[in-house]
């Protein structure tokens, strides 16, 4: 049982001792560190049940606590809050119950419990993944890692957008102006080429639009007309059609752009436990339209179209169905969801990483799922986040000015490099070592700063600011994960040796790392119920800012007792576990040396 269990079990009962009252809820937060306490109970709230002056009634509280709970020491009441001082030998029996857990702060998942879908990534076949997807993929990944250490059986999936217009402009491009290019010729990622070809194709419409304006065409004619983009819309209809020259171009070129993916995905250290593919999912969900229809979720217009009337729920009417039969975006989602379900059926709940653009899009879906009658409709979430920014702009994908994964991540590796050797932190490493130290420096730089930021916030992303080995960042807690690694090292001594409360003086520096390590459980929880890599990042900034005021101030090989130096190093020995643990969760490496 955790420290707030206890004391508002027993809180709850003084409430009712002294002033014969039912109290519902009690209500904590952390002491502030100018008053004595390790725990704050807030007495406010109460009033609306007890009546009285608040100082009065915390101090009767605290007084009872003091009588009655063998954990409590002390109490000081400070306007309405009732400061209350724990036993060290708590601290010590907590300290002793979880340091040899190697997954403490982790939770089982429950077999009879409903897994959970989380759809991330989901690209376009037309173009390499950027800066935008990195996030997508990062917030994803680790939400997924999150959840499943929350308890939670986890599905990681994406669907792949791989027909349409967006890469019949590149397939016509390289049939146009390709003379045959293959990955292999080139030496190019298969993503990367199909990219420059879907450039090449925004390049030549342009040219074509301005020369049809010059022979009189109106602009928006010019548009429609331009003999590429007329060509792009014939080879889609053609690929449709099943027609299958178009076809083995269209699966020649997806192949090329699923090859370099791939690459990028193990470069970024995400996986996939199912891939979607809209080419074989864009006409589910049909059906259900017209079940839909049957049950009156959907009606008809005039013209012959399906749409689902939302305005009771504050929202407009959406289409479904085209006059002409075909799907919308829409129709596609409900039904990709509850193929989903059919594929899995333990599945009782999706997130969907998709940017903040898009929020419309998914409630209008969620209230849809939710009318067809799907119990799982309750458990579905937009993971929205916010754009990436760099400090020189905006990305334009069709131009060519996107900010390549691939490229990012190579930046990131070097820069650590520079940074690195410039601290002449490396002394001793193989060539070899350090690249490979670069790339978890790097990467955990990247990482760090785009997880760190609650995901609805824009973010403003200066790889140099990111790589920086003091302040809030991944590489200073990289950092002192591999000085923690130093110290067992150099330690001699029987790390799972068990310690005597009675015997352990705890310091208020050992103290306040032990109560935020206290904290590693509920913020695992926190951050799977919010959705939210932030919480544990910077949770895990806290504990090693902690930390390293523990490390300044107190000899830990040193100490004067070997019952002292035991102790200090097993405490380094659970803060360096935490780390790992937290920063697995955001996807992040930690070096053993660095």
């Amino acid at each position: 049982m955790g420290l707030q269990d206890i004391l508002s079990k027993h809180v709850v009962q003084a409430v009712k001792v002294i002033y014969n009252k039912e109290l519902p809820t009690v209500e904590f937060q952390a002491t502030r560190k100018e008053f004595a306490g390790d725990i704050t109970v807030v007495i406010f709230p109460m009033l609306r049940v007890i009546k009285g002056n608040p100082v009065q009634i915390g101090a009767q509280i605290g007084q009872y606590l003091v009588e009655h709970v063998a954990e409590v020491e002390g109490y000081n009441v400070i306007k309405g809050f009732l400061n209350v001082e724990i036993k060290a030998a708590y601290f010590i029996q907590f300290f002793n119950s979880i340091k040899a857990d190697a997954t403490y702060g982790f939770t089982s998942p429950d077999p009879e419990d409903k897994a959970i879908m989380v759809e991330y990534s989901s690209p376009n076949t037309n173009k390499p993944l950027h800066l935008g997807h990195i996030r997508n993929n990062l917030l994803g990944y680790s939400v997924s890692e999150i959840l499943k250490a929350s308890g939670k059986k986890v599905y990681k999936t994406q669907i792949i957008n791989d027909r349409g217009i967006h890469i019949c402009k590149s397939m016509i491009a390289w049939k146009q102006f390709g003379q045959g290019e293959t990955p292999e010729s080139t030496g190019l990622k298969g993503d990367k080429l199909v990219g420059n070809y879907y450039v090449k194709f925004d390049q030549e419409y342009k040219q074509e639009i301005k020369q049809m304006i010059g022979d009189g065409y109106p602009e928006e004619e010019a548009k429609k007309q331009a003999p590429i983009f007329k060509a792009a819309q014939d080879m889609l209809l053609k690929w449709e059609a099943g027609d299958p020259e178009t076809v083995a171009l269209w699966e020649k070129m997806n192949q090329w752009v699923y090859d370099g993916f791939d690459v990028t995905y193990k470069n970024l250290g995400v996986d996939f436990d199912k891939l979607y593919y809209e080419s074989e999912t864009y006409l589910l969900g049909k059906e259900f339209v017209f079940e839909g229809l049957k049950t009156g979720v959907f009606f008809k217009k005039e013209d012959g179209s399906v749409w689902c009337d939302l305005t009771d729920e504050g929202l407009d009417e959406k289409l479904v169905l085209r006059s002409d039969g075909t799907a919308v975006y829409m129709t596609q989602d409900i039904g990709t969801a509850i193929q989903r379900v059919k594929d899995y059926p333990d599945v009782g709940g999706m997130v969907y990483t998709v940017g903040n653009e898009q929020e419309y899009h998914f409630k209008v879906l969620f209230l849809i799922i939710k009318k067809l009658g799907f119990e799982w409709a309750e458990n579905l979430y937009h993971l929205s986040y916010g754009m990436v920014d760099l400090p020189s702009g905006k990305m334009k994908s069709r131009e060519g000015t996107v900010v390549d994964a691939d490229d990012l991540i190579d930046e990131m590796a070097a820069t650590a490099g520079e940074i690195s050797e410039e601290l002449g932190k490396l002394d001793g490493y193989t060539e070899t070592e350090k690249q490979d130290l670069y790339k978890v420096i790097g990467l955990g730089a990247l990482k760090y700063y785009i997880l760190k930021v609650d995901p609805k916030k824009r973010i403003l992303f200066d790889p140099k600011e990111s790589i920086d080995f003091q302040g809030n960042t991944g590489p200073f807690i990289q950092y002192t994960y591999a000085r923690i690694q130093s110290i067992l090292r150099k330690a001699d001594i029987d790390v799972a040796m068990e310690l005597d409360p009675e015997n352990v003086f705890l310091s208020d520096k050992e103290k306040a790392l032990i109560k935020q390590i206290q904290l590693f459980e509920d913020v695992v929880q926190q951050a799977a119920t919010n959705h939210s890599p932030a919480l544990i990042a910077n949770y895990t900034y806290d504990l090693v800012k902690e930390f390293n005021s523990f490390y300044q101030n107190m000899s830990i090989l040193g100490a004067d007792t070997n019952t002292e130096k035991v102790f200090r190093v097993q405490l380094s020995q659970t803060v360096a576990n935490i780390i790992k643990n937290a920063f697995s969760l955001l996807g992040i490496d930690v070096p053993k040396r660095m």
